[in-house]
């Protein structure tokens, strides 16, 4: 048997043939087992080739598969893993949730004796999200939605007082049983645009922000570093708010506190840590706050607002602003067009020392009192050693009205032949509080909760109120 030369070649190439048989005798024998050899081992690879391109093609991994065919599947759910991870993180980037539970018992010292009640105990959660909501350009919105629950009322306004003794309190208006039903009390959208239109958005030091939905005023209107939040810091209904707005419902919210509108602000931050704001709101008022008609007659609120370095350095916020409700409630009932002048600071003084103080004035609107001033501090932990707690004092001075003085002694406005006040309001509503924030964990503080409530009314001879409580925080 004899072969090509090129097949002679290939043979001794690849070690079927070695160099012995050419050198010696002819072994075609040997050279025929060879091929053979070859021949079977070409098929066996391609008998494994088939097995392990079906068992590639098998979505799951079996017991009886190579191990080849195992290893490259294992490798393959890792890589799949860490990519619907990453997919997960990118889906979740910039969305931000928050849950707060606020639990206070409360009781009188001195209940009038009128009063149906003399202790109370309430509670109320929160849950706030904020998803991104892409961007216009340059510009970037976000949606906000806020879900709040709560049972009992509180000590509401026991002897008449002016102002709520718990801001914490939260139930559904009108209903004795109270049940936990959740609300959706806020749900509205941001849109951030830098300024210039035109120019790098990642150098822009001024934007202008649009809101439109459901939504709570106070968020951005009148805000206080210290006195702004009734979970943390005071919880009398004075100290959280502009009490002309809140208690004196100047504000126009529904029964919840919260109403449909919109907000355009201007916030310049060119001279940062300075910055410098202008806002204007429009919200419904009346029945327009609870959808129950249109937004004719609304709530309007401009203010101006800029944050200094004041004290060597230390942060101030000061803001002003004006508002006009065109369907708020004299105090004899009546819908009527109502207006005032508001002002709200705080200030840092020293590295664990921040002041705060509010002015209220009425120009505008039969009230019961038209002119208001809260001023406190609140004095950080460190200063005996305990840097997470914090101590709260604040006073507060609800004006009476010329108006009311003169009508509260005879006002019947509900018409049933009973004066609705009963006495001459004579004297201006005191309101003193002090609590003390101890923190336990990161997310648990506990805030025993004295106030003190003098002539509440308005009424001379009324008794003094003297509350107490303590208030439950939890935050994650």
């Amino acid at each position: 048997m004899t072969f090509p030369r090129t097949t002679l070649a290939f043979l001794l190439a690849t070690g079927f043939l070695p160099l012995g048989v050419l050198a010696g005798e002819p072994g075609n024998a040997e050279i025929l087992r060879r091929l053979e050899a070859m021949e079977q081992r070409i098929q066996q690879l391609e008998r494994e080739k088939a097995e392990l391109q079906q068992s590639l093609e098998a979505p799951y991994i079996s017991a009886r598969e190579p191990e080849i065919s195992a290893r490259l599947k294992a490798v393959e759910s890792q890589v799949n893993g860490y990519r619907q991870s990453a997919r997960t993180v990118e889906s979740l980037e910039g969305i931000s949730a928050g849950v707060g539970l606020t639990m206070m018992g409360q009781g009188l010292g001195n209940p009038p004796d009128d009063e149906g009640k003399d202790a109370e105990l309430n509670y109320r959660g929160d849950v706030t999200v904020s998803l991104p909501a892409g961007s216009l350009g340059a510009a970037e919105g976000f949606i906000f939605t806020h879900f709040r629950m709560g049972q009992g009322l509180g000590l509401e306004n026991p002897g008449g007082a002016f102002a709520s003794l718990n801001s914490t309190s939260f139930q559904r208006p009108g209903s004795e049983d109270s049940d936990s039903a959740v609300l959706l009390a806020q749900a509205w959208y941001q849109l951030k645009v830098p300024l210039p239109l035109a120019g790098n958005p990642d150098l822009s030091r001024r934007h202008l922000e649009f809101n439109f939905g459901k939504m709570d005023p106070f968020v951005f209107f009148d805000q206080n570093r210290i006195a702004d939040d009734e979970t943390r810091g005071f919880v009398h209904q004075a100290f959280v708010h502009n009490p002309l707005l809140d208690a004196g419902g100047d504000v126009g919210v529904d029964e919840f506190g919260f109403t449909p509108g919109l907000r355009l602000a201007y916030i310049n931050d060119y001279y940062k840590p300075q910055q410098y704001g202008l806002s204007l709101g429009v919200f419904g008022s009346g029945e327009g706050a609870s959808f129950s008609d249109s937004l004719k007659q609304p709530f309007l609120m401009v203010q101006a607002d800029t944050q200094q370095q004041f004290f060597s350095g230390l942060r101030g916020n000061y803001r002003l602003y004006v508002w006009r409700n065109g369907r708020a409630a004299d105090f004899d009932g009546s819908l009527r067009v109502h207006s005032g002048v508001g002002i709200s600071l705080d200030q840092q003084l020293a590295d664990y020392t921040t002041l705060f103080l509010r002015l209220g004035l009425q120009t505008q609107g039969k009230v019961a009192f038209d002119r208001t001033l809260t001023v406190g501090g609140e004095w950080g932990g460190s200063y005996w050693g305990r840097g997470a707690d914090a101590l709260g004092i604040a006073l507060g001075l609800l004006q009476l009205a010329d108006d009311f003085r003169q009508a509260s002694l005879t006002l019947d406005a509900d018409g049933n032949g009973i004066p609705d006040y009963g006495y001459r309001a004579t004297a201006n509503e005191q309101i003193v509080e002090i609590y003390y924030r101890y923190r336990l964990n990161s997310q648990f503080e506990l805030s025993p909760d004295l106030q003190y409530v003098r002539h509440p009314g308005g009424n001379a001879s009324a008794s003094d109120l003297f509350a107490f409580g303590v208030r439950a925080q939890l935050n994650f």
